[in-house]
Order: C-alpha cells, then structure tokens, then sequence
C-alpha cells in the first residue's frame, strides 16, 4: 500500500512551457494541492491572506503538521517526462527488456508517464492485445503507462472501432510506413489513406521508404560483400527514404486534415518540410528523438552497432538544424525511441544484429545537456518533455505543474555535472551508448502520483507507483 505523503516543495525553478518562475508547489496524496509564486513584492496568497514567500514553509506546517517540507534552494522543478515513443519489448521479448525494469529506468531519467508502441510479440493491434498489455503493467511499473495501437494491412475497421467504443484506453494510432522490429509495414495504399481519414486518434508514423532502403542494401551488398560497415547504415536507411516517404505522409495528412504526428524526425529537410505543412495543417506535429540531437555519423566508426537505429543517425549538420528546431519550437516532442537489446545482439555483423538504442534513463539529462550548450530555454525543455505530448494525446490531468493535477515531478540541478555509468543503467540489457558521456544536469528526485519514487540520496522506493493513463 502507497501511503498517502503531503509534501512542500518550497524555493525552487519551476519551469513550464510558460517560463521559468521561483515557485512553490504543495503536494497531497496523489495530486498537486498548490502552487505559489511571489509577485514583485515578495508576496503570495495562502489560505486567503497575503504572506511574505518565505513564510511559507511555516504557514504551511501549522496546516500540514505532517508534512515533509523540502527547501529546494533554486534547482529546477519540472512536470514528469511523458515518452509517447518507448519499445517495452513486453509480451514477447522479454529477455531483452520488460515493463518493469525499463519503467524504472524512465523514472531515473525524470520520465513519469510512457506510451508503449504496438510492434510487441503478438503485436497491439487489436482491443484484446491492449488489454492484455494493460493487465500486464497494472502493479509492476514504476511510470504510468499507456499504448498505442498498431496499424496493419488488414485491421483498419478494429481502429474505427476502437476509436468510438474504447478511446480512453489506447493513445494513437501507429503506421510503419517504412519496416521496422516487428515486421508492421502498411504499405497498401488504400488502407493508408482509410487510417489517415480517422477523426478521434492521432496517426504516429514511422517514415522509411521501403523501396529505397532495399535498392541501397542491394548495392551495399555488392560493394561490401559480407562485411558492410555500420558506417553504411546512413547510406542504407537514407535520408532520401526518410524524405520520400515524409513527404507522402504529410501530403496525405495535408489531403485529409490529419492529427499526423511525424516520428523521429532525422533529416533537416524534414524540418523544412514540417515547417511548410504545418502552415496549412495546424494539426500536424512533428517528434525527435535524444539520439539525433546527440549522436551523429562521426559516432558510427566508435560505436558501430551502438547507434544503429531506424531511422539511421545522420549528419553532425542534421543534428544542428535538429537542435535548432527544438530551439525555435517547430519540434513538438521529443521521444527516446527507447529500444533495447541484448549485448550480444548487438555484437552481430551488420545485417543480423538489431536496430534499436536503450535511451529512456538519458531522457532529461540530454535534453538539459543540449539546452545548456544551445541556449534552448528551459521552457522549451519543459513543453516538449511532457506538456505537448499531454495535450496532443489528451493525457487526462497529467503533463503540467497546475493544482489539482497528479503530482508527477522532477527535481534536477541543470549545473551538476556527471558522467553516465554502465553501473548506474537500470536497463534489463544492460548497456547504451551513453556510457562514458559528460551530462550536465543531473536527476535529483522523481514523484509518480505523489510518491516519491526516486529519492535525494538515488535510492529507488518500492513498491511501483506507476498507474494507468487515460486518454481523452
């Protein structure tokens, strides 16, 4: 049983989408109770009179006699990451990875909230594989959870269903429109253009052009016979398969008045391109991930199969214009694509060891990282990390630093300096591609639902507090 904390979180930097203000928040039970900030004059308004900010904590402990007040001393205080783009690897693989240990590992990285993708073993592509995967993360997480529902060739009239029967339960609607882990390619013209016509649900795509990628393996076979490098991996999975099939996804959402949300922009041409739909779709949204605002193709020949993802990193120029957009807001979102496999997976040749990055416990510190070295404002950091993914997916009550929301928080120092540790990864595979990497801006405490999950000291309270999300 969580037992029910009320907690003052008193003097810190609290950032939102709207700025960054020294505040206050109180939390009881499950939910945020209050929120003060002074005004000019150093005053709030508590229980219906006005009191100088600092006397605060005192006020407040002759109403909260049991309450644990927390001098916060300036750090920033944030609402949970919510992660719309997370591989679990549960049911199916859990070998690699399960719902309990990665929801550990995103609430060490200051994320709170994850939506799992439908490309699990059997796949999420009908009402009774989304309940299975809820009934199977009821109790066992530590960040609240939530899935997507997975397109196929043959399962649009199930999404229309679920769409008007069930909406609360499943967050969006996922295409591959390139092959990805899972094998879940859409490639029926028709069927794309039925799941893009649907009004309740926003369309997640995966945009690879399937073609492109086959001709380009096709002729890295020929020049490099068995032994392509992973170098090759940005010639294979391209930038032109990532633009070609963006363009038709954005075209078709531009046709239809799609809620198209592009994932894991990788290319500055895409950015360009969701600038310019974007003026003509206001639904449209567009996500990176923290693996194309760190690494780039420099990185190939250090960590090879490390970074071996789709789509494939691409340029340090990439990574710029990738930085500059989540600078200047043109992107939405930004997921961790987390997608764990084994070590000895990943030390396969090329063709045979998986794609995919475990990226989840990395979230906040790289985006914090990234801020400091850009100037990206911290309330940017703050829109992208969870409020905009609260709104795009009507995530009820969560994703903001408001009262009478679930206390889902982080507290981090933006100026203390680490480095990430293989000893300190919570991953069930054991490894990313972080290791060895100097972050600035280090995890200090985590709530979930009002529970303090990830304690000032790094221990992490049991028993998991994560809870279902529901979806508007």
């Amino acid at each position: 049983m969580i037992p029910e904390n009320s907690f003052l979180l008193h003097g810190a930097e609290i950032a939102t989408g709207e700025g960054v203000r020294t505040g206050s928040v109180a939390v009881c039970g499950e939910k945020i109770s209050g929120v003060w900030y002074p005004d000019q004059e150093g005053n709030i308004e508590y229980d219906g009179a006005s009191i100088p900010f600092g006397n605060l904590p005192s006020e407040f402990r002759k109403k909260h006699p049991e309450a644990e007040i927390s001098d916060i001393g300036g750090k920033l205080l944030m609402a949970g990451g919510i992660d719309a783009h997370v591989h679990f690897r549960e049911p199916g693989m859990t070998a690699k990875a399960d719902m309990s240990t990665e929801s550990l590992a995103a609430v060490c990285g200051g994320v709170t909230s994850c939506i799992d993708m439908p490309n699990t073993n059997p796949p999420a592509v009908t009402e009774e594989r989304i309940r299975e995967k809820l009934a199977l993360a009821e109790g066992r997480t530590f960040a609240n959870y939530g899935f997507h529902i997975g397109a196929t060739n043959a399962n649009l009239q199930e999404i229309v269903r679920m769409t008007a029967t069930c909406p609360e339960d499943f967050g969006g609607i996922k295409v591959f429109m390139g092959s990805s882990t899972g094998n879940m390619l859409v490639d029926e013209d028709s069927v794309l253009e039925g799941i893009f016509r649907v009004e309740g649900k926003r369309i997640l795509v995966h945009c690879e052009d399937e073609h492109i990628i086959r001709d380009n393996l096709e002729k890295a076979g020929e020049l490099y016979g068995q032994e392509i490098p992973f170098r090759a991996h940005e010639e294979i999975r391209s930038r032109k398969a990532c633009i070609k099939s963006s363009a038709k996804a954005l075209e078709m959402a531009i046709k239809y008045g799609t809620a198209l949300h592009l994932l894991h922009v990788s290319t500055s041409e895409e950015i360009e391109m969701v600038r310019a739909a974007k003026n003509i779709n206001s639904r449209i949204t567009a996500e990176t991930s923290i693996n194309y605002l760190w690494f780039s193709d420099s990185d190939y020949e250090r960590l090879g199969s490390r970074i071996k993802c789709n789509p494939s990193v691409k340029t340090a120029a990439d990574r710029d214009a990738l930085r500059e957009a989540l600078k200047n807001g043109l992107i939405d979102t930004v997921g961790t694509d987390h997608a764990p496999h084994l070590e000895s997976e990943k030390d396969r040749p090329y063709m045979s060891a998986p794609s995919g990055i475990p990226s989840v416990q990395q979230s906040l510190p790289v985006l914090l990282t990234v801020a400091s070295q850009e100037d990206i404002p911290l309330s940017r950091i703050a829109a992208v990390f969870s409020e905009k993914a609260a709104e795009m997916f009507g995530i009820r009550d969560r994703g903001f630093i408001k009262e009478g929301y679930y206390a889902d928080i982080v507290i981090a120092d933006p100026e203390a300096v680490y480095t990430v540790r293989k000893d300190d990864l919570k991953y069930k595979c054991g490894w990313c591609p972080y290791e060895g990497v100097q972050m600035k801006g280090k995890i200090d405490t985590v709530f979930v639902n009002g529970y303090k999950s990830v304690r000032e000291d790094g221990t992490i309270q049991n028993p998991p507090s994560g809870k279902k999300l529901f979806f508007k």
